[in-house]
């Protein structure tokens, strides 16, 4: 059997380092294999993470906005119109996403995200096919988890491919189902066939912070995908409440994030759970204390000073330089404050 690990089971040995300011270090990468972008980073296309206004904040950083589906045609052929070339408009399997493709090939979008909770199955497979065949688009598809997923849907079209089944904060399919991957491991093993492939991969879910990161592109992601981080940002589509204690206002907002597999989305979004089937994902509020742009400076902050540990100019040089440890529990523990 095995062995597989999370981000918390390993740590990045320090290399030789000639780099003076944590300044020097690029973050660029690509998302796809037709489009580069300056940080690694992307938020999720989950209802209650991208918005207009995260929108512009993740362009001005020069990535691109990735757009749910789960709202009006109206609102898919706004969005889609407003950023074109800019944006990825995400689609499903048998909906009705699917009979805007020709609308968004007319205003110019430069690509599409298939959205499949398990995307490893010859329904996502016909899919990319069918589309790479009959448009232009640049095709992101996903989720999988293992190195046989990653290789069929690049060679069913896939121009990146989303790596992570069950990492997410508000996903519980591994505990519905038992099946997954430990993030760490589903990653480097997909990048072990993205090496001979050349398909990026974005590594998607289980980020907290910049040291998720920094591990999940040494073990070979091109980009992340990050989703509560930036739900509780004020740009966020998270529905957003002000706090009251004993009636008073205190000065700070919480907003909602929940998973898509939800009982609360599905609820919401489709009248219900289906019957014979069972929420995978959870909702909750927390607070909201940042905004975008911070999330991001934090982030790629932290990661320009993990390239200058790995002694790295760039991601292929850190992709090629770091080593890991297996560590073991107390390493979190001696590795945070005490007081």
């Amino acid at each position: 059997m095995k062995k597989a690990y999370t981000f918390d089971d390993v740590a990045l040995v320090p290399q030789y380092n000639n780099i003076a300011s944590r300044t020097e270090p690029s973050l660029c990468s690509l998302l796809t294999e037709r489009s580069d972008v300056n940080v690694p980073i992307v938020a999720a296309n989950m209802d209650t993470v991208i918005s207009e206004n995260l929108a512009e904040v993740l362009i001005s950083n020069n990535t691109y906005p990735i757009f749910h589906r789960f709202c009006s045609d109206d609102r898919l052929k706004t969005f889609s119109a407003k950023y074109s070339e800019s944006c990825y408009m995400s689609i499903g399997l048998n909906d009705r996403s699917l009979k805007l493709l020709p609308y968004y090939e007319k205003v110019g979008v430069r690509g599409i995200c298939i959205d499949i909770a398990h995307a490893h199955s010859s329904s996502v497979i016909e899919l990319i096919r069918d589309i790479s065949s009959k448009y232009s688009f640049e095709i992101i598809a996903g989720n999988v988890c293992t190195p046989g997923g990653y290789i069929d849907l690049v060679h069913a079209g896939a121009d990146a491919v989303k790596v992570g089944i069950g990492p997410g904060a508000a996903c519980t399919t591994r505990m519905v189902t038992g099946f997954g991957v430990p993030q760490f491991t589903a990653i480097q093993d997909c990048a072990e066939e993205s090496k001979k492939y050349g398909v990026p991969i974005i590594a998607d879910g289980g980020i907290r912070n910049s040291s998720d990161i920094a591990k999940a592109l040494a073990a070979g992601a091109n980009t992340v995908m990050i989703g509560k981080l930036f739900a509780l940002t004020f740009e966020s589509a998270a529905e957003k409440k002000l706090v009251y204690e004993n009636g008073d206002q205190v000065g700070k907002y919480i907003a909602k994030y929940r998973g898509q597999a939800s009982k609360d989305f599905q609820t919401e979004f489709k009248g219900g759970l289906k019957r014979g089937t069972v929420a995978e994902g959870e909702s909750f509020w927390a607070d909201v204390n940042k905004s975008a742009q911070e999330v991001i400076d934090e982030l790629t902050g932290g990661l320009r000073s993990a390239f200058t540990y790995a002694g790295a100019r760039t991601l292929d040089e850190f992709q090629r330089k770091v080593q890991f440890v297996e560590v073991t529990n107390t390493y979190l523990a001696e590795s945070n404050t005490r007081k």
